[in-house]
């Protein structure tokens, strides 16, 4: 055994709180060591020279390399092993920097730590089995779950670079919170206007398959292959013959509040969400329709010249294969009744942020006329900031989005009530992207009342004449060190951003993480801020954390990039680090199947035993730990493997 030990300084960021040399000279004088180097950056291309020359010239069979965590440079080192001739499988990495210089001040009790691992990985690597990856064609179609702004940025990447794209979306339409916003902030372009001809381009591209009203169901399957079960709910309005008159509606004599105004405007039991709506298919209701349940009525029918009204429609599963998958499920907003002090939900003209979105806009239930609850206009409006964020006791996270939309709004009220008097309560104003500083004064230019501090409480209760009548909000201003009580006619909450009220559901269909606050994790913040744990499957929009449009988009089209570079390929390198069965000692008991995060494990009624599905096998070893019997061993990471380390470790 001819070993090559290699250590990092990693500029200061090792060698500040391990002494190298002492480090190198230990490993020099382990069993099998014929060389131990040191360089400042080992993962440069000195240092993997360095390796690669020595490999060659000392004919070494085996590597270690004493540096940063093998998340990080792993792959570095074992292509230098590869390019030099050497089985990349047959180096080992000891993480010397997060382990080790990253936790301890004592240069001392670093040292030591830095020797017993060192000592772990040279014991460990003279155990390891050449291995051999291997290569699967990629399919070449892409999911993207969720037809909101970022699944529809997605979508069109993907598709106008050739790919075919299955693009699912719950709701009957897609467009998700942006279709119901009236104004984008700094630039103030009305919402629709821009994301109607994006809608519209996905409603007609010829490498888009747009499945609204629908929903994925079952994921199986493995990176570059991809089985994907979809449920399209019946609508009962045949898509081939609709073409979208609108009369089925006007006939319609049921009223229900609708969803896309929230709850503040009614839509018919027959509808389409919004008159941009892509698809343009009108929808039944069937909770709400007469027919469905009380058997009777069907005048949508009769009125329908064209006899697209189907009563008859059955729910369908549709059965894709695709290659990657990008999660762009958006998320929902906080529910400001869980503040009571607040009175959202049992005080008049109390209302959410999304509803003035809609109360607000020229295609709203109110035709973009500001008023309250009798109809008359409001003399003076309060917008309290962070409501559901930054706070303890809710989310402790900023939503990113409620200091510059509620800026947006004060802007918004002053433009149709020009005398109105404007507060805004804020905690602190955080305005960091392009063009956002300019708008903060803008809107402080426009005579906007801004104080800091949140708003405490609202309530009916006067204590003068003054504010007799009024919405009271109670609030400390910070600045001036003082309570306050704003008398007003509205109060206009800020809600923030949170994950949509199924995510643990889709995490586990899809074997995402989730944050402690429940979005879904990436696999790395800077790194990888789109991919996740999962090979193959990519995060775009709000579901990976709060971001506002242009974040969203930019995203989204990183997610893109990333599904595109892949089936661009046309393969991926599944790594060797696989579970594998012996037949011989498998006692079928079939626990593993069961276990199996990853549906990889299957069972062979004839030979009564499991068998693993290499490609699907991710490597995770929860059915080694669990085999009652033993017969499970994951190439890689074998007992012997293991417990020389341990050993080494402890020696």
């Amino acid at each position: 055994m001819r070993i090559g030990f290699y250590i990092c300084h990693c500029g200061i960021n090792i060698a500040n709180t391990v002494d190298i040399e002492e480090v190198m000279k230990f490993a020099s004088q382990l069993d099998g060591v014929v060389v131990a180097k040191d360089y400042r950056y080992m993962c440069s291309d000195p240092g993997q020279d360095l390796i690669e020359e020595d490999i060659k010239s000392l004919n070494l069979t085996r590597v270690v390399v004493a540096a940063c965590s093998p998340r990080m440079h792993e792959s570095t080192f074992r292509a230098a092993c590869e390019e030099a001739g050497l089985n990349p499988y047959l180096f080992q990495m000891a993480n010397i920097r997060e382990m080790v210089s990253w936790t301890t001040d004592d240069k001392e009790a670093g040292t030591e730590k830095a020797k017993r691992l060192v000592a772990a990985a040279i014991r460990r690597v003279v155990l390891h089995e050449p291995l051999e990856a291997r290569r699967e064609s990629v399919a070449q179609a892409v999911l993207v779950v969720g037809g909101g702004i970022a699944g529809i940025e997605a979508s069109l990447r993907l598709a106008d670079s050739g790919k075919k794209v299955y693009l699912v979306e719950r709701e009957p339409s897609i467009g998700g919170h942006m279709a119901q916003l009236d104004k984008t902030f700094p630039t103030l372009d009305c919402s629709a206007c821009i994301l109607t001809p994006k809608m519209v381009e996905v409603g007609s591209h010829e490498n888009i398959e747009l499945l609204a009203y629908s929903e994925v169901k079952d994921v199986s399957g493995h990176v570059g292959d991809f089985r994907i079960k979809i449920t399209k709910k019946p609508g009962y309005v045949n898509a081939s013959k609709c073409v979208g008159c609108g009369v089925c509606t006007e006939k319609c004599p049921v009223k229900v509040p609708s969803e896309f105004d929230m709850g503040l405007g009614v839509r018919k039991a027959i509808y389409v969400p919004f008159p941009q709506a892509v698809p343009l298919l009108y929808t039944i209701d069937r909770d709400s329709c007469w027919y469905f349940q009380k058997g009777t009525c069907r005048i949508c029918e009769r009125f329908c010249d064209v006899g697209a009204v189907d009563f008859d429609q059955k729910e369908e599963i549709i059965e894709i294969q695709v290659g990657a998958i990008i999660v762009a499920t958006g998320y929902d907003v906080f529910d400001a009744s869980k503040i009571t002090p607040l009175g959202y939900g049992h005080l008049d003209n109390v209302i959410t942020s999304l509803e003035f979105e809609r109360i607000i806009n020229s295609s709203g239930p109110s035709g973009g006329e500001i008023s309250l609850k009798d109809g008359t206009a409001p003399t003076s409006v309060a917008i309290l900031h962070c409501v559901g964020s930054r706070d303890e006791n809710w989310n402790r996270y900023c939503s990113r989005v409620c200091c510059m939309y509620s800026m947006k709004f004060a802007h918004l009220v002053r433009e149709r009530i020009p005398e109105a008097k404007i507060y805004e309560l804020y905690i602190d104003i955080r305005a960091a992207g392009k063009g956002y500083e300019e708008f903060y004064n803008r809107v402080l230019d426009e005579d906007v009342t801004f104080i800091r501090g949140r708003g405490a409480q609202v309530t009916r209760l006067a204590t003068n004449s003054e504010e007799e009548g009024k919405l009271v909000v109670v609030c400390e201003d910070t600045l001036l060190g003082i309570p306050r009580r704003i008398p007003v006619d509205m109060v206009i909450l800020s809600v923030g951003l949170e994950p949509q009220k199924d995510a643990a559901g889709v995490a586990r269909m899809f074997k995402l993480s989730c944050s402690d606050e429940g979005f879904f994790l990436e696999k790395h913040p800077k790194l990888a801020p789109v991919a996740t744990a999962t090979p193959g499957l990519y995060l775009a929009g709000a579901c990976q954390g709060p971001k506002d449009i242009p974040d969203v988009v930019a995203h989204a089209s990183a997610a893109a990039a990333e599904a595109m570079a892949m089936l661009d390929r046309g393969y991926v390198v599944l790594e060797p680090e696989k579970a594998v069965i012996s037949e011989e000692t498998c006692s079928g008991c079939r626990i593993c199947l069961d276990l199996c995060p990853f549906d990889a494990i299957n069972f062979d009624e004839e030979q009564n035993i499991a068998v693993v599905e290499e490609v699907g096998c991710d490597g995770c070893g929860v059915c080694v730990s669990a085999c009652p019997s033993s017969a499970i061993v994951l190439r890689g990471y074998t007992d012997e493997e293991i417990l020389a380390e341990v050993e080494g470790v402890l020696a």
